[in-house]
C-alpha cells in the first residue's frame, strides 16, 4: 500500500496533457508535467510524494519535503494568518501549523521543530508544534551516549531539546561553547536521565577520550604560540572560554593531566610548555 504523506516508489499508468499520471492504491495521482523525468515512459517506476494541492486534490511530487508525515524538522515561517502560519517544507505548497496547534505564536522568519501529522478533523497533512503529547518519559540512556536533538526553544537555564524525535532533554548555558540556534539539529551526550524521565546532555562526550581531546588542543595552541599562553587555572573563566572553546572545569582537568604528565608548567598567570 502506498501510504499519502510519504515518500513513495509509483509506476507510472499513462500520460495526459497535464502530466503524468502514477498508479496509488486503487486510484491515480497526477505528478505535474514539470516534475515528470526527461524520456519517462510508461511502466517506469519513480520515487515521489503524495500529499494534496491548493485546490484540496491529491497530487504528487520529485521535490522532497523536510519531514514526511509522523517526522519532526525544524521549518522557517513565511507567513502568518489568523488561523495559523505556514512554514517551508521544501514543496510548493507551505505546511500550515494550525492557531491550535502553536505552543506560542509563530512570527515570520523563525525557524520552529514541528512534527508533520495528518490531521483527524480535515484529513490534510499539517504541522504541530506542541510537542508535549508527542515525548516519552521512560528514557533509558548510558551517561555518553549520542543521540540527536532539536533544538526547540531557549530558556533561562539553557535550551530545552527534543531528543531522538522521544524525549525532552536540557543543554544547559555553561556547557554551550559553540553557537547554538532554535532549530538547529545537534549531535549531544547524555550525561544524566533524571527521575521524571528528561534527559541532561552535553556537546561534548563525558568520557576520558574528550578529556585527552582538550589536553591535546591546550598542548596545539601552546606550540602556536611559542610555548607559553596567558591563561591558568586561576584565569577567569570567559576568557578560558574564548581562548580554548572549553569550560573552566575541562580545562582545568586538561592542564592537570598535562602537569602529571610533565608536558606543561602551570603558574598563577599562564602555562608553558616544558622545554
Amino acid at each position: 500500500m502506498a501510504d499519502f504523506g510519504k515518500i513513495n516508489t509509483l509506476p507510472i499508468n499513462r500520460f495526459a496533457p497535464p502530466g503524468a499520471y502514477l498508479a496509488f492504491n486503487d486510484t491515480e495521482v497526477l505528478l505535474p508535467n514539470k516534475y515528470v523525468p526527461e524520456h519517462s515512459k510508461t511502466g517506469d517506476e519513480l520515487e515521489v510524494f503524495v500529499y494534496k494541492d491548493s485546490e484540496d486534490r491529491l497530487v504528487a511530487t520529485t521535490l522532497k519535503p523536510l519531514a514526511q508525515v509522523g517526522q519532526f524538522a525544524a521549518m522557517e515561517v513565511v507567513d502568518v494568518a489568523p488561523f495559523g502560519a505556514f512554514l517551508d517544507w521544501g514543496l510548493e505548497k507551505h505546511l500550515l501549523v494550525p492557531k491550535r496547534e502553536m505552543q506560542n505564536n509563530m512570527q515570520i522568519g523563525g525557524k520552529y521543530v514541528v512534527k508533520v501529522v495528518l490531521d483527524h478533523l480535515t484529513n490534510r497533512i499539517i504541522g504541530v508544534a506542541k510537542l508535549s503529547a508527542f515525548i516519552y518519559d521512560d528514557a533509558q540512556f548510558e551517561r555518553g551516549t549520542e543521540v540527536k536533538a532539536w533544538v526547540v526553544s531557549q530558556t533561562d537555564l539553557g535550551f530545552k531539546l527534543l531528543v531522538n524525535d522521544k524525549y525532552w532533554g536540557m543543554l544547559y548555558a555553561n556547557e554551550v561553547f559553540e553557537p547554538v540556534e532554535q532549530g538547529d539539529l545537534l549531535n549531544c551526550f547524555v550525561r544524566k536521565v533524571r527521575e521524571d524521565g528528561k534527559l541532561d546532555v552535553s556537546l561534548r562526550n563525558p568520557g576520558a577520550a574528550t578529556q585527552q581531546n582538550d589536553a591535546d588542543k591546550i598542548l596545539t595552541l601552546l606550540q602556536q604560540n611559542n610555548g607559553q599562553l596567558p591563561v591558568s587555572d586561576k584565569s577567569d573563566p570567559q576568557v578560558i572560554k574564548s581562548t580554548f572553546g572549553l569550560s573552566k572545569k575541562a580545562f582545568k582537568k586538561a592542564i592537570g593531566s598535562l602537569y602529571k604528565q610533565k608536558k606543561i608548567d602551570i603558574h598563577p598567570a599562564f602555562i608553558k610548555l616544558v622545554n
